[in-house]
């Protein structure tokens, strides 16, 4: 048997916040930065995902460059000099912080971006009060859609595309603020190529997608994270190995994820891994 093998990549120099590192040729200045615990911003970039530069959080300062750079997707040659926090940084994360909060309504929105808002002290109000524009869409039992929590920050539309699914049932519609995700001409998702996967739910970091047993517990005031217990177990549906993170509260599973870093499903499931667990506490 022969033996491939697989040859390192280069490294090479560059200089981060005045501290000289070493990042391989091809990587990102945000993978230099996260190896290196130089904490960045970001709200479109998922590790599982290819970068999308939709949400712009992420931009450092490169020598030579006359603009922002996103850190996300600009790929290491050696030699830059890069600073991420500056003034002139700090300025622009904390007016598109600013902006979102004005547009959509962020009161779901994951730990980071809340930590983030913090720093920067951001006034969410600063371009106005959010006001709710649209209705939730409940087409089904399985997952709902808030579009006024939506940022467009793309990770539905690749985890339902090239990234994962390939399945293609949604995808950017309309122009600058009539932009939104949709199904092809608007219809329904039982009607759509949508075949259940929740991958898209999986990677929304807004709640804009929420499992429709979540939404009925949130509206009904019982949701409860601080009740909640996180077991990981293997999918029993079919011989793949997916590892999924069973959310129970009140002895009742209430959803279920997949750990990002679990090497056979990398976040991503099917109907069954995702939504198959009624059958666990059905009493018939």
């Amino acid at each position: 048997m022969i033996e491939t093998v697989v040859p390192s990549p280069k490294l090479v120099s560059i200089d981060i916040n005045g501290q000289s590192v070493l990042a391989p040729v091809g990587s990102t200045i945000l993978d230099a930065c996260r190896k290196n615990n130089i904490d960045v911003p970001t709200m479109c970039f998922l590790e599982t995902l290819s970068p999308f530069d939709a949400c712009r959080l992420c931009v450092v300062e490169v020598a030579g460059s006359r603009t922002l750079v996103p850190s996300c997707s600009r790929e290491i040659e050696g030699g830059e000099e890069i600073i991420t926090e500056s003034e002139r940084i700090t300025n622009t994360r904390r007016t598109l912080y600013e902006m979102y909060a004005s547009t959509v309504d962020l009161s779901l929105a994951d730990v980071d971006t809340v930590r983030w808002m913090d720093h920067y002290n951001v006034d969410p109000e600063r371009f106005g009060a959010f006001e709710a524009k649209r209705d939730v869409k409940v087409q089904d039992d399985l997952y709902i859609r808030d579009y006024d929590k939506c940022v467009l920050c793309y990770r539905c539309v690749a985890a339902c595309g090239t990234e994962a699914q390939n399945t293609f049932a949604i995808d950017i519609v309309g122009r600058g603020m009539s932009s939104e995700i949709s199904t092809e001409y608007d219809i329904t998702l039982p009607d759509s190529a949508c075949v259940y996967c929740g991958n898209c739910i999986g990677v929304c970091p807004t709640g804009a997608l929420m499992f429709k047993s979540e939404y009925d517990m949130r509206e009904a005031g019982t949701w409860d994270e601080d009740r909640q217990t996180i077991t990981t177990t293997i999918c029993s549906f079919c011989g793949v190995g997916c590892s999924l993170d069973l959310h129970v509260q009140d002895n009742r599973v209430v959803k279920v994820t997949s750990p990002l870093d679990h090497d056979v499903a990398n976040g991503h499931l099917c109907i069954k891994g995702r939504f198959g667990y009624a059958y666990l506490q059905e009493e018939e």
